[in-house]
């Protein structure tokens, strides 16, 4: 019986519009969710908005709006979001509906009734931002050591929470239980917060109105966290069905950015044990996305509006860089520059130009439907791609388990490359000239088709409407993340779908895109339909009927490439990428930096002292933020590793290639 699997977001709150890191939160989750279907289980996705607050009426306020109103509004334009980035939720949940209403206030009571509450008068500096007061030993400069903006000083009536009363089974929680919180700095943070001694926290309000009553005591509100945290058990069927609640509580993931971890790992676990119910398995905190080595926020312009790049790029090109750049746990740097440059290497040319390949050849050889295997042809490359497959599912299916999909999407992504070489290998366009190697062409191509298909399944946590479309192309289905993906494959004899440019490879620099803001993005991922002839086969690979082209070219052409040598002074690999390289060169003249697609083949050191071919005036481009002032010289072989262009002899740095 496959077991259940109930995973979270916060609820986003609603005074500010939807940004990258709620955007990168709840794909996060839904790739988690999504992948945890594909291994049979029972899975409850849980996201929504949290409306109440003195912020909230506040934003309402100077919007010039009623509150439920402005709440209504906001709240939608998450809901559009979500919708926008292919969000697999079973269920959004709002703070004002009145199923949440009735579950805080019954566990109100229930903490109340227990002992755990108490009233009294507070007074004490109160960050509106965060929702909590601030003992003036912590602040910073008068303000929330937090969120950096300035508290005020609130005198009124509380209720509390006997917080305190709680250190000693919160610290045997997080000792006994380790993996409750991570990754394990976040723990290490809770700890010593927790170790240095816990107050009793102020859990109502009465200086305004838009919150939850306080059970009968309707004159305070509740305070927004006690509110807030609540929506997990609402959602899962508290108070009033206990049959779903058993079904789905406790949660195994709550996820969330870091900054809110204190209220999920402390606060949320001790209001729990007071009411006396299951804790949630584990509270993870996931670093921010910065920009030029700062937090993104307003104030610095340099928020990044996910729309944007899911109307230029597509959602799943969107969804592929937030989870391929970012380590869950860590912090990341979101760069226009990264995601362009993994946009046309990554999915351009890796994934969509094999599998285009891949539909061509079956197209124009195989009468477009996928071929049957012959056992008696299968050699050693055959062996070792199967072997391959079976490698990845379960490299894939470990690192989504661990939720690493950074991880999981390199090693998918090393199958295509073992996919590539494995075509240029067997070269189809020459096995098809021979009537005789008839078994071994069906081989091939059945292989390689099978090998796309398991790879749509792979990435379909990631991105959805990718692998939609390659079982389109490839007349499958997005299978279980079981055996049957190793074991299983295609049915031979089916047609296969339309082939259609998976990912256009998109041939504008950083700085063209941004100042081309009236390019449709409709015309760089919709492409004029094709004619009613097979679409061409990408030109790597050769077609026995093709007429040659003369794309011979004069000295003329020739002469206005200035060739020269250059002595590699220095290299160093680009962070965050696997492939680039850069190099400080000497041209003889000058010196110069240059950026390089040739990490994957060499060492930093193995190329300090060597003496290169390079372009000496080619434009100068931006590649990770690094301008480029030249190319490298260097032969590819499809499917393989570049190798530098050498020199028989001594020659200067300078000096023409002629």
């Amino acid at each position: 019986m496959a077991g259940r699997f109930y995973i979270t977001t916060p609820i986003y709150y609603i005074n500010a519009e939807p940004h990258l890191g709620h955007a990168y939160t709840t794909i996060v989750a839904d790739a988690i969710a999504r992948s945890r279907r594909l291994m049979g289980e029972d899975v409850f996705f849980l996201t929504g908005t949290d409306e109440h607050g003195q912020k909230v009426e506040r934003a309402a306020r100077a919007a010039g709006t009623e509150t439920l109103a402005f709440a209504d509004q906001t709240s939608q334009k998450f809901r559009d979001l979500f919708s926008r980035l292919n969000i697999s939720n079973d269920d959004f949940i709002r703070t004002t509906e009145p199923r949440h209403i009735q579950a805080a206030q019954a566990i109100w009571r229930r903490v109340r009734d227990r002992g755990f509450l108490y009233k009294a008068s507070y007074e004490g500096w109160y960050c509106t931002v965060d929702e909590l007061f601030v003992p003036e030993t912590q602040l910073v400069d008068g303000k929330c050591p937090t969120c950096g903006n300035a508290v005020e000083r609130l005198s009124e009536e509380s209720y509390f929470f006997k917080l305190s009363a709680f250190q000693d089974q919160l610290l045997s929680l997080y000792q006994g239980t380790p993996e409750f919180i991570t990754p394990e700095i976040r723990r290490n943070e809770i700890v010593s917060f927790v170790s240095g001694g816990l107050r009793d926290l102020s859990v109502s309000r009465t200086s305004f109105r838009w919150g939850i009553p306080v059970p009968d005591d309707p004159k305070h509100v509740m305070y927004v966290w006690f509110d807030a945290l609540t929506n997990y058990l609402t959602a899962a069927g508290f108070p009033d069905d206990p049959s779903r609640l058993q079904r789905y509580w406790p949660a195994d993931i709550h996820l969330m950015g870091k900054e809110i971890v204190r209220q999920h790992a402390v606060y949320w676990p001790a209001f729990l044990m007071a009411a006396g119910l299951e804790l949630p398995r584990r509270v993870i905190g996931h670093g921010w996305w910065l920009m030029n080595d700062a937090k993104m926020s307003k104030s610095l312009g340099n928020v990044v509006r996910p729309d944007d790049y899911v109307e230029r790029f597509g959602v799943d090109a969107f969804r592929y860089y937030v989870l391929r750049e970012m380590t869950l746990g860590q912090d990341a740097s979101f760069s226009d520059e990264t995601f362009l440059t993994r946009y046309n290497a990554e999915l351009a040319n890796d994934l969509g130009n094999v599998a285009s390949r891949v539909a061509t050849m079956i197209e124009r050889y195989c009468s477009g439907r996928i071929p049957a295997p012959v056992r008696d042809s299968q050699t050693q490359p055959d062996l070792e791609l199967v072997a391959a497959i079976e490698q990845t599912v379960d490299q894939v299916t470990q690192d989504a388990n661990r939720l690493d999909f950074s991880m999981a999407l390199r090693g998918v992504w090393e199958l295509i490359a073992r996919l590539n070489k494995y075509i240029v290998v067997r070269e189809p366009w020459v096995l098809a000239k021979s009537p005789d190697e008839r078994p071994v062409l069906d081989t091939t191509l059945y292989h390689a088709a099978n090998a796309l298909s398991v790879v749509a399944s792979l990435i379909q946590p990631v991105m959805p409407e990718t692998a939609r479309k390659l079982c389109v192309i490839f007349a499958s289905a997005t299978r279980p993340w079981d055996d049957a993906l190793k074991t299983g494959g295609l049915t031979p004899g089916l047609p296969i779908g339309k082939i259609e440019q998976l990912f256009p490879r998109i041939d504008l620099t950083v700085e063209e895109l941004r100042s081309n803001r009236s390019t449709l993005v409709s015309e760089q991922q919709n492409p004029a339909p094709p004619a009613a002839t097979p679409t061409p086969a990408p030109p790597a690979v050769p077609v026995a009927s093709a007429a040659p082209v003369d794309n011979r070219i004069t000295i003329d052409d020739f002469l206005k490439v200035d060739l020269r040598v250059a002595k590699v002074l220095a290299a160093e690999k680009v962070p965050n990428s696997k492939k680039l390289m850069k190099l400080s060169i000497d041209v003889g003249t000058e010196q110069r930096t240059l950026v390089a697609g040739i990490a994957e083949a060499y060492e930093a050191e193995q190329l300090v002292g060597k003496t290169v071919g390079v372009v000496f005036n080619l434009k100068p481009a931006k590649l990770m933020g690094i301008e480029s002032n030249g190319m490298i010289l260097a032969a590819s072989p499809e499917g393989g590793k570049p190798v530098l262009v050498a020199f028989d002899g001594e020659i200067a740095p300078g000096s023409r290639i002629r």
